[in-house]
């Protein structure tokens, strides 16, 4: 989820703080969860999908070589 997360940020040109503020989520948080450094919720994982305009499964859908 981290990886799509950020390349899906870095896609819409949004900032940590910008997702953040979007998502309902604390900027600290969303870095967090960028780093890998905490596991997101489903309810979280939704909240971020909705702040992105993405469909949930593309932030955990494994990423095609």
């Amino acid at each position: 989820m981290a990886i799509n997360m950020r390349r899906l940020r870095y896609d819409k040109k949004l900032t940590q703080e910008e997702l953040a503020e979007r998502s309902g989520l604390s900027m600290r948080y969303i870095g967090s969860i960028e780093r890998g450094a905490v596991s997101a919720s489903v309810s979280v994982l939704g909240k971020v999908a909705e702040a992105l305009g993405v469909d949930p499964c593309d932030l955990i859908r494994a990423q095609k070589r």
